[in-house]
């Protein structure tokens, strides 16, 4: 490591864990921490996180020059004054994040949306490097995204562009956290992956018996990861819940290709991470149901900088280094 490089402190705070990394202003990842959200302590519990998190990456090298901190958040940021609007994996409503963290730290802080940094990370070091028309889906937690168009990245006229993990997939379908229903969020998310599972087990206890065995028999333990764990020992009720998780992303995506033609569309996120072979069924789908003139010059990837994509993104808001890429919004020059 050399201590003359510039660092910033690059942190992705979702609805279930925090991921933090020291990263020089080359997009390299020199330490990483990562901690489960301590969501029910509400706000100020995890402002607590985030400061001890901080503190322990500065005291393991300090001797390096840290710039500041990036934050993506799962949520709607004021662009303006770096506050969380509405973030519902969080349980938040307008929370002063970047004020708050700056009367504690010594450090200007940054805050945006955590899957929009996460596009910037793999714009500037990841699959969408040498791209200026591409789209990142994140599916995590929460589902999320980011577009760039002719080389921009969209922010749209109040800051919440990218927010592709509400479009609606299925009307009339199951209620989503944003209080619409059918969303790719309610139907694709790690969230809903466990509601379903719940559901079905509520609905025929005797069709979900690997389930619960894998739970301990309590249906509250059934989560995203205990499906996943059973669709790969092939129990028939799992399958039937990653099916229809590798159908709705394959709808979002026929939407988001023909909306935005791009040429690179990336998935990634803790669901793509675990289950990646669902990045060559969205693109087999996409090939039969998107417009033909969209889908040929179209690659469909998985993100390359897997959890570290956040904390990239994040750190480079620190560092500014985006290469003459350039942000988009309804009122830009």
């Amino acid at each position: 490591m050399n201590s003359h490089d510039k660092w910033a402190i690059g942190m992705d705070l979702g609805g279930t864990k925090i991921n933090a990394a020291l990263v020089s202003e080359a997009g390299k990842v020199s330490s990483r921490l990562r901690r489960s959200s301590h969501v029910d302590g509400g706000a100020e519990a995890i402002g607590r996180q985030l400061v001890e998190m901080i503190a322990e990456l500065r005291s393991a090298h300090e001797d390096l020059s840290v710039e500041g901190v990036g934050i993506g958040v799962a949520g709607q940021v004021d662009e303006a004054d770096g506050s969380v609007r509405f973030a519902p994996n969080l349980g938040w409503h307008d929370v002063p994040l970047q004020s708050q963290l700056e009367e504690r730290l010594d450090l200007p802080v940054t805050v945006t949306n955590d899957v929009r940094a996460a596009t910037w990370g793999e714009w500037l070091h990841g699959a969408g490097k040498d791209s200026d028309d591409f789209v990142c889906l994140f599916v995590g937690t929460g589902v999320g995204g980011g577009v760039v168009s002719g080389g921009r990245l969209l922010t749209g006229c109040s800051n919440t562009a990218g927010e592709l993990g509400h479009i609606t997939v299925e009307f009339n379908g199951p209620a989503c956290r944003c209080k619409n229903r059918g969303c790719l969020e309610a139907l694709a998310s790690g969230w809903a992956i466990a509601q379903r599972a719940q559901e079905a087990i509520a609905a025929d206890p005797d069709s979900a018996k690997a389930l619960l065995q894998l739970a301990k028999n309590k249906v509250a333990n059934v989560t995203g990861r205990t499906v996943t764990q059973a669709y790969r020992e092939h129990d028939p009720l799992a399958c039937r819940i990653i099916e229809g998780v590798s159908h709705a992303l394959g709808a979002g995506a026929v939407s988001l290709i023909n909306a935005f033609n791009p040429q690179r569309f990336i998935l990634g996120g803790g669901v793509i991470g675990a289950l990646p072979e669902l990045v060559s069924q969205v693109d087999q789908y996409v090939r039969t149901r998107a417009l033909k003139a969209a889908v040929e010059p179209l690659e469909v990837m998985p993100a390359k900088l897997k959890e570290d994509a956040g904390s990239i993104g994040a750190a480079a808001l620190v560092h500014r280094v985006f290469e003459g890429k350039e942000v988009a919004s309804c009122v830009s020059a």
